[in-house]
């Protein structure tokens, strides 16, 4: 199998890349989100790969690292989520807004990529909120605070201040990491107010 692969940029289509490869050029398809972040026609980038083998066929998926790939594993794991449907969530949301978007178990961020509907949501963010901590990237400081948000067992402060940023208009995930940013700053007993206070300071920055 195919794991990885680093060549020239020979062509771009509105889902894959043809990447030359010592005169060989292999057509990796991409999401949106991967295609933007590739550099020019000429130029060398490389792909994790993950390989689709069916009986008329063999598909190559390109992803910007080995992280995002293992998301693009898991999210088929799901009834309803194939391929297609995979990459289009992983061309909506970044892994770490992912994981987010699992742990506060907001299934309409999910329900953003085309072709997710609320069931489908629904069921990946029941069926792998427990895998999100182990693929959460960046946001792994503030994943178990979202887990508790997202199952309503954080501190009645905690929820306060969540909701309150919420009203305000920032997304559950903008606001989940505000208030873990100022609940570190203010310590674990702080007031709702506080913690408001502090996380529209954060959310400022």
């Amino acid at each position: 199998m195919i794991g990885k692969l680093k060549g020239i940029v020979d062509g771009t289509g509105d889902d894959w890349i043809i990447l030359d490869v010592q005169g060989v050029g292999y057509q990796v398809h991409c999401s949106p989100r991967t295609l933007s972040g590739l550099p020019s026609n000429g130029e060398t980038t490389s792909l994790s790969i993950e390989t689709h083998v069916r009986e008329t066929e063999i598909k190559l998926y390109g992803f910007q690292s080995d992280f995002e790939r293992d998301w693009f594993r898991l999210l088929q794991n799901v009834q309803g989520v194939g391929a297609k449907v995979a990459l289009a969530i992983l061309g909506t949301l970044s892994p770490g807004d992912l994981a987010s978007a699992i742990a506060l178990q907001d299934k309409a961020m999910v329900s953003r990529a085309p072709g997710v509907g609320p069931k489908v949501a629904q069921r990946i963010v029941t069926e792998l909120k427990d895998k999100a901590p182990a693929l959460s990237g960046d946001t792994s400081g503030t994943i178990g605070l979202q887990q508790e948000i997202g199952e309503g067992v954080a501190g009645g402060a905690v929820q306060d201040a969540v909701s309150a940023l919420t009203n305000l208009g920032y997304s559950g995930q903008q606001a989940s990491v505000a208030v873990g940013a100022a609940l570190k700053q203010a310590g674990e007993d702080a007031s709702s107010a506080t913690l408001i206070r502090l996380g529209l300071k954060e959310l400022s920055n």
